[in-house]
């Protein structure tokens, strides 16, 4: 086996040449970055800001086309509700109209302007489905 002599001080000389060297090596990155910052970043966040703009772009145009279809889909659903409940109230309203002669309304002196009004629209209605 060789021994090897170890000595301090060339260990204590290394450690602290690798340390200045780290030391020397930050510095440089530093000034490359502030040269970089200074000569070319400008073009680089510019091209990026360009590719960007053109992906929100993108995206604008593919969410509002499903927005669009969205829309069109509650459009349709909202007819269709109208048709069914407009369907639904004349079949009540007609239903309403036919048994109106078979009941009789009393009349009270005593009642409201609103109830008498609606008295009188009965009587009518009473009167257009006898004629009709």
């Amino acid at each position: 086996m060789l021994k090897q002599s170890i000595n301090a001080g060339q260990v204590a000389d290394s450690a602290l040449a690798a340390s200045r060297q780290v030391w020397l090596a930050g510095l440089g990155a530093a000034m490359v970055t502030r040269d970089w910052a200074r000569n070319d970043a400008g073009h680089v966040f510019r091209a990026l800001v360009k590719e960007g703009s053109t992906v929100e772009a993108r995206a604008k145009r593919a969410i509002g086309k499903q927005v669009g279809l969205s829309l069109s889909a509650a459009s349709d659903a909202l007819t269709k509700a109208r048709s069914v409940a407009l369907t639904t109230v004349n079949g009540v309203v007609e239903t309403a109209v036919a048994a109106l002669p078979k009941f009789r309304v009393p009349i009270a002196s005593t009642r409201s302007a609103p109830a008498k009004r609606a008295s009188r629209k009965v009587r009518r209605a009473k009167r257009a489905t006898r004629k009709g």
